[in-house]
């Protein structure tokens, strides 16, 4: 039977997510509702080749995980200003104005121990369905924010500002409700 033959079975939907970045020991994090739009983990694959005469061989090589995006959208009150709570995490990540270098004040620079700890938190990306239960999370290990776009202003149209940020992290686990369990298997968090 086909799947629009059995009206149990549920596609997941692109528009029924919830991003959680709950924000680490020196931040709120961002407010789920401020989320428009979210990349899920991609991985890939090197391959190696090996020549021998008129032949190529391939095998595979490391697994690279790709940098996920984030779009959300800002708003003015301070409670749930993204803006506000992303310059927070950049200076929970370690980043200090270069005000006066010549005391430790001045000295500060981005670590991946408080990126991760202290501004981002663990950041998971839930899957909904319907009845607005979790039917899959994936949880981005040792996440930081790579890149930010603060967004534009413009004259031109009547749109919502948006900020983007690039989160790259380490690897990736994915839970499925009623699947076979965290994969891969060996995955902690």
């Amino acid at each position: 039977m086909t799947f629009w033959q059995d009206s149990s079975l549920e596609p997941k939907r692109t528009y029924k997510f919830i991003l959680s970045i709950p924000g680490g020991r020196e931040t709120d994090g961002l407010k789920e509702f401020l989320v428009k739009k979210v990349k899920k983990p991609e991985w890939e694959i090197g391959s190696i080749e090996h020549k021998f005469l008129n032949h190529s061989f391939w095998y595979p090589g490391k697994t690279k995980w790709t940098a996920v995006d984030v779009t959300v959208v800002d708003t003015v009150d301070p409670s749930a200003n993204a803006t506000q709570e992303i310059m927070r995490m950049l200076e929970a990540s370690g980043y200090r104005e270069p005000e006066n270098p010549t005391t430790p004040a001045g000295w500060g620079t981005v670590s991946k121990s408080k990126a991760v700890r202290d501004a981002l938190g663990t950041v998971k990306i839930k899957t909904i369905d319907s009845d607005g239960e979790i039917v899959e999370v994936w949880t981005l290990k040792n996440a930081w924010i790579q890149k930010v776009a603060m967004g534009e202003l413009t004259y031109d149209d009547e749109a919502l500002v948006e900020t983007t940020m690039t989160i790259q992290y380490d690897n990736a686990f994915v839970d499925i409700k009623g699947g076979r369990g965290i994969i891969p298997s060996n995955a902690t968090g």
